[in-house]
């Protein structure tokens, strides 16, 4: 079952009284292999210095947010772009083309996820969990639940997840938390992750019960938007945010996290 089964069961999941998780439908997927992190900083910047578009992403290029947030990686763990910390792609696109550069690196149909594929892993193969932690339940670190200047990169992790209403861009190392029972880290928390589906509000009223994906084209060709899982990576601290079910569409030009599937049976590692 996609989408906030609580529902069914009297249960106001999401806490937000949103229904673009509802109703809940069900449906079936091919098998796909997921990574079990987020995309790091280091490896992302692999991926765009290859491709020679490293240089565009930086202040000098003309591109502001690198001021706020540099687009690159470092070998300093108290830096926000430590090499093994998530990395923010600049927009959907080198999101989309990092998980393209590694299918043709490697031969494997990589690929960004579905939401349903993303959920899915989320949910432990479609499990009635809340959160996709180590238990299904919310442990907040606290790390970033205090005044920035008094944010420490060298505090230990504690908790199971990094859920936060902090507007720093720091974020703790990938596999810092718990694993999922899949071997998953960081669905819910750190992050919040870029899926390949157009975003429609009222998407589960008419999704293809077999291996669903969001509209062909965007809803709102003015203001196309893709969809995003794990709002926790958000920053926000409102009731809801970071569980399985939470969906939300951001411009293609918005930073966020991500993560690749392997469309293929045979498991990847």
């Amino acid at each position: 079952m996609l989408g906030d089964i609580g529902v069914l069961k009297g249960r106001p999941y999401t806490g937000l009284n949103d229904d673009n998780n509802k109703p809940p439908v069900e449906v079936t997927l091919d098998s796909y292999s997921i990574s079990k992190y987020e995309t790091t900083w280091g490896d992302f910047m692999v991926y765009l210095r290859d491709v020679n578009r490293a240089h565009t992403y930086t202040v000098e290029a003309g591109f502001s947010r690198a001021g706020w947030l540099p687009f690159t990686a470092n070998n300093d763990p108290l830096s926000p772009n430590y090499f093994k910390k998530p990395a923010r792609s600049p927009n959907y696109q080198e999101a989309e083309g990092y998980c393209a550069w590694l299918a043709d690196k490697t031969g494997h149909p990589f690929a960004l996820p579905t939401e349903a594929q993303w959920e899915f892993a989320a949910r432990n193969r479609g499990q009635d969990v809340l959160y996709a932690t180590d238990d299904g339940t919310k442990r907040n670190d606290a790390y970033l639940q205090r005044p920035k200047q008094y944010i420490d990169p060298s505090i230990p992790p504690s908790g199971n997840m990094l859920s936060h209403a902090s507007t720093t861009i720091e974020r703790r190392p990938v596999g810092s938390y718990p694993p999922s029972p899949l071997g998953l880290y960081d669905m819910s928390g750190n992050v919040a992750e870029w899926t390949q589906d157009w975003y429609d509000v009222n998407a589960y009223q008419h999704l293809d019960p077999h291996n669903p994906h969001g509209p062909d084209k965007p809803v709102h060709p003015e203001k196309p938007e893709k969809v995003l899982r794990d709002w926790a990576g958000r920053g926000s601290h409102i009731a809801g945010h970071g569980t399985v079910f939470m969906r939300w569409g951001k411009p293609l030009t918005s930073s966020n996290g991500f993560r690749c599937v392997v469309n293929q049976g045979t498991p990847v590692e």
